[in-house]
């Protein structure tokens, strides 16, 4: 699930399910081939029974620009919580508390990752809803066993799944409408008004995109301008439509993170099965569209995870076994639902 170039004297950090976090130099994990299996994590750090690596942090090797990072904290109970890179220069080598759940929940670590003051933090619900704010509507922490603060607020029986990082353009509202209007990803752009062509030309080259992954193998593409930022702590915007059956069409979201057109996906299945597809071959459509499917699941199946993968890795697709992404389907699948939010 993470790939990453790292020198030999540069630190990792390992967060596990239980809020510790161990570190380890990159020169005393184990080398091998491309091909070898590699050795468990239980035999690299010390884990209690029952607790996994949930997120893999390399960290700059130059420790002079920790200063300008934060690691930003996120629990399934939809809890966020921000402190200093500083904070982690010295883990033991039996590991550190890095999270505090409160206590007697089920609470869990779904994510971390590194972000600066001046981007923003997307939050992804089971359920269908996401919710955007600004890095810094999280204070900065200087305990590491805090339970944190309410990043979502999240219904009965739901639960956050996904924490990412998006840059800030600094785009007003009227600029983001007049951008959507005429995306070059719309099926029907309409010409450009309202806004400069050299701001136009900006904003797209500065656009991203999140992916949105169903149980029963939807998926879509949305530009991020379209996900405004609100205040931390709210129920959040419709992340993949769920009204009008489409949450039974649908399933529950599995995964939701910001995509590049250069890179693939894999979807794996809880049947064993899996497809490999490139970015580009999942169409961008509404924040509250249903979106289309893309991986045709057998009765009782369901997808229950995604991860991206390098492009440059295709010549070694085609191994037997390996699936085909469903093509999209008729344009029934994309329909687009207003959730009374208005524009993002």
């Amino acid at each position: 699930t993470d790939l990453f170039v790292a020198m030999t004297h540069a630190p990792v950090l390992f967060f596990s399910t239980l809020g510790k976090v161990y570190r380890m130099k990159v020169w005393k994990l184990p080398e091998g081939t491309p091909q070898s299996k590699g050795r468990a994590m239980a035999n690299l750090l010390p884990l209690e029974p029952g607790e996994t690596i949930q997120t893999v942090l390399p960290l700059p090797e130059d420790e002079a620009e920790w200063g300008q990072l934060h690691v930003m904290f996120a629990t399934a109970r939809g809890l966020v919580r921000r402190n200093s890179m500083d904070a982690f220069a010295n883990v033991p080598s039996n590991g550190k508390l890095a999270m505090r759940f409160e206590d007697g929940s089920d609470d869990r670590l779904i994510g971390v990752a590194l972000c600066h003051e001046s981007q923003d933090i997307l939050l992804a619900a089971r359920s269908g809803k996401a919710v955007r704010f600004e890095a810094t509507a999280v204070r900065e922490f200087q305990s590491r066993t805090s339970t944190g603060v309410r990043g979502m607020d999240l219904e009965e029986g739901d639960e956050v799944i996904s924490l990412s990082v998006l840059r800030r353009v600094g785009t007003t509202t009227e600029e983001r409408e007049a951008y959507l209007k005429s995306a070059a990803w719309k099926n029907d752009p309409q010409p450009l008004e309202g806004l400069e062509q050299a701001r136009f030309d900006h904003m797209a080259e500065a656009e991203q995109f999140i992916l949105t992954i169903t149980a029963n193998g939807y998926g879509k593409r949305s530009s991020a301008y379209e996900y405004r930022r609100t205040n931390r702590g709210g129920l959040g915007i419709t992340n993949i439509a769920r009204s009008d059956g489409f949450a039974e069409r649908n399933g529950p979201v599995v995964a939701s993170f910001p995509v590049r057109s250069g890179e693939q996906i894999m979807l794996v299945t809880d049947q064993a099965k899996l497809i490999r597809m490139t970015i580009g071959d999942v169409r961008v459509i509404g924040r509250g569209s249903a979106g289309v499917r893309l991986f045709d699941v057998a009765e009782g199946e369901h997808v229950v995870a995604a991860a991206r993968i390098d492009e440059e890795d295709e010549a070694e697709t085609g191994e037997a076994g390996e699936l085909s992404a469903a093509p999209p389907t008729a344009a029934a699948d994309e329909v687009q639902v207003d959730d009374g939010t208005g524009p993002q």
